[in-house]
């Protein structure tokens, strides 16, 4: 429930079209609803603008389906992230209106009209192919938290002309997500670049010494490049709320 929805509820009391204990009905379960295998947020839209987004790496497929089935009923938008193939297939299969996106590892699902919610253009910028999977988590959060959002894949620091090339598209970006593997050093070329807030997400791709990811994170948290923003690794999610969070037009 969002603050629009809640008012609606009280203005609908106020006016006689729902009892007053129809209202209490709904309210009594706006905070948290405990189904057994989880506590689901229903609280969050209000208190912070979004809805609670489920984490599906670790959860079971019948877990995944009791939580996405009980948010379904309230009406709301719903993002599943890190998921394997089999267990977005599954979601697909119990909820075909709803995407799987492979590459993002991603299942959405939308029951109400996005919102616009930005002031401007939200840029993710994925240094590699490799780090596609991120970048696309990203985009599909950011996309669905009600932002426009450009995409450019395959711009690192080994061709940087390939950058230069799209360089419109950092201009004209309210913020800017920049996913980068093995050291890490896109994220330290756009912040030089640009005036707009840029967000750093290191990624775990890379060979041995890239340490799964520390390396990038350690060269990014180190970036000579004044006021980058830097999530930690893999954290397409973390980044894109922070993007959201900056780029929102309102307060909640």
């Amino acid at each position: 429930m969002n603050r629009t929805e809640l008012k609606d509820l009280l203005g609908a009391l106020q006016e006689g079209r729902v009892s007053l204990d129809q209202a209490l009905d709904r309210l009594q379960r706006l905070p948290f609803e405990d189904i057994g295998v989880a506590m689901i947020d229903h609280h969050r839209e209000l208190r912070q603008g979004a809805p609670e987004v489920v984490f599906g790496e670790g959860k079971t497929i019948a877990q995944l389906e009791a939580i996405v089935a009980r948010m379904q009923e309230r009406g709301g938008n719903i993002l599943v992230t890190r998921l394997d193939a089999a267990k977005g297939a599954a979601l697909l299969a119990r909820h075909p209106s709803g995407r799987f996106d492979p590459d993002g590892r991603t299942f959405t699902l939308v029951q109400k009209a996005v919102a616009t919610a930005g002031r401007g253009t939200i840029a993710v910028v994925a240094a590699g192919t490799s780090d596609l999977p991120v970048a696309r988590e990203a985009a599909v959060t950011a996309r669905l938290l009600g932002h426009e959002v450009e995409e450019l894949v395959d711009v690192g620091v080994a061709g940087l002309h390939r950058l230069f090339a799209r360089a419109e598209v950092l201009r004209r970006a309210a913020v800017i997500i920049v996913v980068a593997g093995m050291e890490g050093a896109l994220p330290s070329v756009v912040g030089g670049l640009v005036a707009a807030p840029v967000i750093a997400v290191p990624t775990s791709v890379g060979y041995g010494a890239a340490f799964g990811g520390v390396a990038a994170l350690l060269g990014m948290l180190n970036s000579c490049a004044a006021g980058i923003t830097v999530v930690n690794i893999d954290n397409g999610f973390g980044a894109a709320y922070a993007a959201h969070r900056i780029n929102r037009g309102e307060t909640p």
